[in-house]
């Protein structure tokens, strides 16, 4: 599918209200951004390795249990139309927010400028992934930062229908300073989009003095079946970040 009819269906999405989310919770859910057949697409392209770079088995490096893939450039076609359909819409989020939490950093209207500040600083390596779960695997919390240069938002797309597998919920974590840790279930269904926050978020607090959040994110262990999902991360990985 082409670039621009991701746009056509993101630009459908009620903006205001996942922005809302996304500042009041970490994150947004975009119901049935993908339809049933799309998710079967593209969950059955795990087999092909030849799309991919790097297989990453979890439990070898303390991830969790589970295996996942990053796709090799040039991505698949319909993987590289939603990583540049979705940037525009998140850019004015994620600039408002460094904003907000005083981080000098502007990110670029177009979604190659910034791949473009990727590659200087020696990030060169896609990092959009395929996810595959069987029973009893599961993904520990953590971030998807890979480098120097970070987008502040992310996007994980649930490929496999819940009915057919039990457990595996996405799972947010937020650190509020000198707070306990808030942990969040988001509930999916197949072919739901969840945009949620890479690291930091702002957040306003009672006094309306505005700090930072630290964001974290995992999967729960799957009781039975297999699980597939999609990772479409904006930045571009280093070399000395390859599994994470």
């Amino acid at each position: 599918m082409k670039s621009e009819a991701f746009q056509e269906r993101l630009g459908e999405v009620d903006w205001e209200r996942a922005e809302a989310e996304l500042d009041g919770q970490g994150n947004a859910v975009l119901g049935s951004f993908l339809g049933r057949e799309e998710c079967h697409r593209l969950a059955s392209l795990y087999g092909s390795s030849e799309l991919f770079r790097n297989r990453v088995i979890m439990e070898r490096h303390g991830f969790g249990r589970g295996e996942y893939q990053y796709f090799a450039y040039p991505l698949p076609e319909t993987v590289a139309a939603m990583r540049t359909a979705f940037y525009p819409h998140l850019v004015p989020i994620a600039n408002r927010w460094n904003r907000l939490m005083k981080v000098a950093i502007e990110y670029p209207p177009e979604h190659e400028g910034f791949l473009e500040r990727c590659r200087a600083a020696g990030q060169d390596r896609p990092t959009p992934l395929l996810l595959q779960y069987g029973e009893g695997d599961y993904n520990c919390l953590h971030r998807d930062l890979y480098g120097e240069h970070f987008f502040p938002l992310q996007v994980v797309i649930l490929l496999s229908d819940p009915r057919t597998f039990q457990g595996g919920e996405f799972l947010l974590v937020e650190q509020v300073p000198r707070g306990q840790p808030r942990p969040m279930v988001v509930p999916l269904r197949q072919g739901d989009a969840v945009v949620f926050a890479t690291d930091q978020r702002p957040k306003v607090g009672a006094k309306g003095l505005v700090y930072r959040v630290g964001m974290r994110h995992g999967v729960s262990r799957v009781l039975l079946g297999q699980r597939h999902t999609l990772g479409i991360v904006f930045h571009d990985a280093s070399s000395q970040t390859e599994n994470r």
